[in-house]
C-alpha cells in the first residue's frame, strides 16, 4: 500500500491537499506560510514522501484550506446504515478468532504500518467509523506479524503496534454494539502490554466501556481504579504529568460506571478527582495522545452524563448547555462531541423535551454522520424521539435516512 492511503479506493491525503490547494489558486509558498511550515514540507506531503497522520496537523492543514478535517480523510458515511457494516464486522470477528502463533516474517514494513495505524486513529477521532472498520482486519493481521524497525519517533516495538490496533478495535466495537467482542479486543491489548502500566491503562479504557455496555459496572470500576493505582503506585502521589490525562480519563470511566450502579457518592468523588487532574490543561483538551482527549470540558461532559444516570436531568442539561456553549467544546474530537450529543438525549427525553432531544441528534449527525448512522445507541435514541411526539422536519429526514421511517410515507419502517 502506498504511503498516505487512508482507505481502500481513496486518494492519498497528500494528493487531496494538493488538489484543494490548487483549486483555491494558492501557491505552495502561500500555503506553507498559512500552516507554518516550509515549502519543502508542503511538497513532500503532496508527493506522499512525508506522512500526514497527526490529528493536530490534519486540523491545521484543513483550516488553511477552508475545509473540515473529514474532507481530507475523504470518507462519506451519509447514506450508510448499520446493515451495511455487517460484512466488515464479520471480517473483524474472524481475525480476532485467529489464535495462530504470529511469526515476524518481515512481510509488513513496520514504518509504513505505523503511518497507517496513525491514519486509522485520526479517522476514528473524526468518527470515520466505516473507514476504520474496513482497515481493521488488515491492520490486525499485519501488526501480529510485524517486526520492529526504526521510525522517526524512535523504535516502535511490534507489540506496541499490535496493542494500539487492538485498542482501536475495542473502542470501535463498543460503539457498534459489539461489547463482548470489544472486551476480547481490549483483553488482547492488555496481554500485549507486557505489564507496562501506561499501555495497560490505555487498554482498560475500552475494556471499561465494554463492561459498562454489558451492565458490569462494578467490574468496570475495579479495572479502572486498579489501572489508575498502577500509574501512581503511591497513594500520596499523583500520576506523573504525562500520565495525568490518562488517569483522569480512567477516573471518568470509573465515575460513569459508579453512576450506572446508582452509587452517587462514589461517582461524584471520582469526577472530583478527575477535575483535580485537569488543572495543568487549563481550558484546553489534552492533545498529546491520539487515544486520550482530556480536559475540563471532557470532565464536565462526563458530569452531565453521570447526572443523567443518577436521575438529575435538570443538572445534566444545565451542564451540557454550559459546556457546549464554550470554546473548549469545539476543540474536542468530532467523535467525542457527537457521542455526547447522542447520550444527552436521555436527559431531554426524561424531562419531556423530545424536540431538544431531536435537535441534539441532528447536530450529532452534522458533526459526525457515522455516530448516528452506525451506532445502535443512536438508533435507540432516535426511535424514542419519534415515539415521544411529532418530530421536527430535520429529525424526520434523519430517521428516513437511517431507515426508521419509510421515505415519503411518514410511517415507521417495518
Amino acid at each position: 500500500m502506498a504511503s498516505g492511503i487512508v482507505g481502500d479506493g481513496t486518494l492519498p491525503i497528500g494528493r487531496r491537499v494538493a488538489q484543494l490547494r490548487t483549486r483555491l489558486g494558492m501557491s505552495q509558498q502561500v500555503f506553507a506560510d498559512r500552516v507554518g511550515r516550509s515549502t519543502s514540507w508542503v511538497d513532500k506531503v503532496e508527493r506522499g514522501v512525508r506522512s500526514l497522520d497527526r490529528l493536530s496537523v490534519i486540523g491545521t492543514v484543513a483550516d488553511a484550506l477552508g475545509v473540515a478535517p473529514t474532507v481530507l480523510l475523504d470518507q462519506n458515511t451519509r447514506g450508510e446504515s448499520a446493515t451495511t457494516i455487517a460484512p466488515a464486522l464479520e471480517r473483524v470477528r474472524a481475525v480476532l478468532a485467529c489464535y495462530d502463533t504470529p511469526i515476524a516474517d518481515g512481510r509488513s514494513p513496520t514504518k509504513e504500518l505505523v503511518t497507517r495505524i496513525g491514519y486509522a486513529w485520526a479517522a476514528y477521532a473524526h468518527a470515520q467509523h466505516q473507514q476504520v472498520l474496513a482497515t481493521l482486519p488488515d491492520l490486525l493481521t499485519e501488526a501480529r506479524h510485524a517486526r520492529p524497525v526504526a521510525v522517526p519517533a524512535g523504535p516502535e516495538p511490534a507489540a506496541d503496534l499490535l496493542g494500539r490496533v487492538y485498542r482501536l478495535a475495542a473502542r470501535l466495537l463498543v460503539k457498534l454494539g459489539e461489547p463482548e467482542l470489544a472486551w476480547l479486543a481490549a483483553d488482547r491489548a492488555i496481554a500485549t502490554s507486557a505489564g507496562d502500566p501506561r499501555r495497560t491503562a490505555l487498554a482498560v479504557i475500552p475494556m471499561a466501556q465494554a463492561l459498562r455496555a454489558l451492565d458490569r459496572g462494578r467490574l468496570a470500576m475495579t479495572a479502572t481504579i486498579t489501572a489508575v493505582h498502577r500509574l501512581a503506585p503511591h497513594p500520596s502521589r499523583e500520576p506523573a504529568p504525562t500520565d495525568a490525562a490518562l488517569a483522569g480519563t480512567l477516573l471518568v470511566q470509573a465515575a460513569l460506571a459508579a453512576a450506572g450502579c446508582g452509587d452517587a457518592s462514589t461517582a461524584h468523588d471520582l469526577t472530583d478527582r478527575a477535575t483535580d487532574l485537569t488543572r495543568p490543561y487549563g481550558d484546553q483538551p489534552h492533545a498529546g495522545d491520539d487515544e486520550v482527549a482530556f480536559g475540563p470540558a471532557a470532565v464536565d461532559l462526563a458530569r452531565a452524563l453521570v447526572a443523567v444516570e443518577l436521575g438529575d436531568n435538570d443538572h445534566a442539561i444545565g451542564t451540557h448547555v454550559r459546556v457546549t456553549g464554550g470554546e473548549a467544546w469545539s476543540r474536542l474530537p468530532a467523535e467525542h462531541r457527537a457521542a455526547h450529543l447522542i447520550d444527552i438525549t436521555r436527559a431531554y427525553l426524561n424531562t419531556g423535551d423530545h424536540r431538544a432531544a431531536g435537535r441534539a441528534l441532528v447536530t450529532a449527525d452534522r458533526l459526525a454522520p457515522a455516530e448516528t448512522r452506525l451506532r445502535p445507541a443512536a438508533r435507540t435514541a432516535l426511535t424514542a424521539v419519534l415515539r415521544a411526539g411529532p418530530p421536527l422536519a430535520d429529525v424526520t429526514g434523519l430517521a428516513t435516512t437511517i431507515g426508521l421511517i419509510r421515505a415519503g410515507s411518514g410511517a415507521a419502517a417495518g
